[in-house]
């Protein structure tokens, strides 16, 4: 399939191209950026602008509710929506310009690897958990502060309130437990070392099931956005409306039970398995650090108490590992607060047997 086709297929219409001067403040913006973020990465300043520079920029109509910067890799162009700002075209490329750096290609040119996407298997893998990192990870470069924000009734604070903002979040959680820097060369290099570090500290049947959640929240994301789209172009009466918005609320409803359920996920299957590995009061003390300080990372719904719940359960858990320690071979006296004790104890009322057990899989 020719390059117009693809375009084509997703609706972009070139409009005209960017001319050198704008690309040059681009690709100046973009580089500095990149080397002062990742000082460590051995990045050279010519060698980066070089190659932003080399890359085809083209100002294009596109559709309602596609994103503002499109990268192509067949054809190492990047296609902005008309409009645009230069200063917003330097931020955009950021994103644009991650996906041109991490891509792989065979001898053929056909992409095989796309950060912590693979193509290699019958069905695509990670493209949703692909393009949360990549966002994030543009974010963070550009130093963008939190935002509070409220998405299908979930609350949470993001750093790109209007790029992928729930798969940022959720990848800012696992980013959290696993590691920054794991996910930012995983990311840029293509490998698999942050998708092996989950699975060590989780296993392989929770990544895969959230990366399949990653998938099905960005799927519905764009139902919603088409839906929508479709309503805004095209004069239809009540009943259609209706059936429309009867859509959207169901889709919206899959996006929010999935979220949540990818949150609950992750960080249950990350603490229980570490539960495993706690060996003095001093592991103890960092494991409900660690704890305590990921509700600041949480999305919220009405009436959600899960993470509550399982903190207080967890307590009672470090509780019993403490006094096994103690008991034995502990040196260092494990200095608990009164809130921690008052939470233990109203754990330990709440605590049926293996009921609550079961609830997190302990």
């Amino acid at each position: 399939m020719s390059i117009e086709k693809d375009l084509q297929k997703d609706g972009i219409r070139v409009i005209k191209s960017i001319d050198t001067l704008s690309t040059t403040l681009i690709a100046k913006f973009v580089a500095e950026k990149l080397i002062s973020f990742f000082p460590f990465y051995g990045f050279r300043y010519h060698d980066l602008f070089v190659k932003i520079s080399r890359l085809n920029m083209y100002v294009a109509d596109m559709p309602e509710g596609m994103s503002e910067a499109n990268y192509f890799y067949k054809n190492s162009s990047i296609y902005f929506k008309d409009g645009l700002s230069i200063d917003e075209m330097k931020e955009l490329t950021i994103h644009e310009f991650i996906h041109h750096f991490q891509e792989i290609k065979d001898k053929n040119g056909t992409l095989y690897r796309l950060g912590l996407c693979d193509f290699t298997n019958m069905k695509v893998h990670g493209m949703a958990l692909n393009e949360a990192a990549v966002q994030l990870i543009s974010s963070k470069i550009l130093n963008k502060p939190e935002d509070s924000v409220k998405y299908y009734g979930i609350e949470f604070s993001t750093t790109t309130p209007s790029y992928y903002p729930l798969l940022c979040n959720l990848m800012q959680q696992m980013a959290y437990l696993i590691g920054e820097s794991t996910l930012y060369h995983s990311t840029l290099y293509s490998n698999d070392n942050f998708k092996n570090a989950f699975i060590r500290s989780t296993s392989y049947a929770t990544f895969s099931q959230i990366e399949k959640n990653f998938d099905k929240i960005l799927e519905n994301e764009e139902k919603i956005i088409r839906i929508t789209s479709h309503l805004q172009q095209d004069e239809l009466n009540e009943k259609k409306i209706a059936k429309a918005s009867t859509k959207i609320e169901h889709y919206k409803n899959i996006i929010q039970q999935t979220f949540i359920e990818t949150q609950n996920k992750i960080f249950t299957s990350y603490f229980n398995k570490s539960l495993g590995n706690l060996y003095s009061v001093q592991d103890i003390e960092d494991y409900r650090k660690k704890l305590y300080s990921y509700k600041d990372l949480l999305g919220t719904t009405e009436n959600y108490t899960y993470f509550n719940d399982y903190y207080i359960y967890l307590m009672t858990k470090l509780d019993e590992i403490y006094e096994q320690i103690t008991g034995e071979t502990a040196l260092v006296p494990y200095k608990r607060s009164l809130w921690q004790i008052l939470l233990s104890k109203i754990a330990k009322l709440l605590r049926g047997g293996t009921q609550t057990q079961d609830i997190y899989n302990l």
